[in-house]
């Protein structure tokens, strides 16, 4: 039932359709949106349509970026020989603030996950296999969730055979969460304490 006005339900359902925000807290947002200037809104709606028009994958790493490759791939500063590999863009940024992981990324866009019908094809495991000539390691980080688990297991079982160590971070990020809640110095821990797999 529509209490208000169309324009704002249909702001409203956009904003609950997004991770973690539930009804109450679209309502909340439409309103603040409503209360803001129209010079505002207007730079918040054009922020949005160069987000999708100008942000896209690394052609290396996958990470999001507007250059490519990414700032990450193509620093002359970054160790060439490892590469962390995540589930989300979100964790890259989450490792980057730790100033303890100076090597490159690479992002899977998910992780294995049969039961929702996520396989080897829906993530970027070929991918990763095509940029191994000269890595010497590879760092697991994916969350600490089953699906991570099997989804790290999977990429330790393919590199083994290439005479690539690979190594897993440390616990310490608790189970079931994910890296980009974990603060910095639980997630420098985990990467100084990675094991090799």
């Amino acid at each position: 039932m529509i209490y208000t006005s169309q324009a704002i339900e249909k702001v409203v359902e956009y904003f609950s359709s997004l991770p973690s925000i539930g009804r109450k807290s679209a309502q909340r947002l439409t309103y603040h949106l409503l209360k803001q200037s129209p010079e505002f809104v207007e730079g918040f709606a054009v922020s949005l349509n160069e987000l999708k028009q100008y942000v896209k994958y690394c052609s290396k790493c996958f990470n999001y970026t507007e250059t490519d490759p990414c700032p990450i791939c193509s620093s002359q500063k970054r160790d060439n020989t490892v590469i962390c590999v995540v589930e989300d863009p979100n964790d890259v940024m989450a490792l980057e603030k730790t100033n303890g992981f100076f090597g490159l990324y690479h992002v899977l866009h998910g992780v294995l996950n049969p039961l929702d019908g996520i396989s080897y094809e829906d993530i970027k495991i070929k991918e990763l296999i095509a940029r191994l000539s000269g890595i010497e390691e590879i760092i697991l980080a994916l969350n600490p969730s089953i699906e991570g688990e099997v989804t790290s297991q999977y990429i330790a079982k393919i590199i083994k055979p290439l005479d690539i160590k690979v190594t897993k971070i440390a616990s310490g990020v608790p189970v079931g969460s994910s890296l980009e809640f974990s603060d910095e110095l639980t997630l420098t821990r985990a990467l100084e304490g990675r094991v090799v797999l």
